[in-house]
């Protein structure tokens, strides 16, 4: 299920206040190399719900 496209717009990082990338079922935060979760639609922001990015996901992130 895809984010509408205002509320990607309007979210940010919660720590670094960067933007975020929408990748299947979570938002990625480049600068703070997390990813929070979407559950049931909903994104949670909250840097203790986040994971750690890998390696491979931070080197996808520099391609895009």
């Amino acid at each position: 299920m895809k984010l509408d496209r205002r509320i990607l717009d309007i979210l940010v990082c919660p720590v670094t206040k960067g933007k975020l990338l929408e990748v299947g079922d979570e938002l990625w935060s480049k600068q703070a190399g997390l990813a929070f979760p979407i559950n049931d639609g909903i994104p949670v922001m909250l840097e203790t719900d986040a994971r750690a990015l890998t390696e491979d996901e931070i080197e996808s992130l520099k391609k895009r």
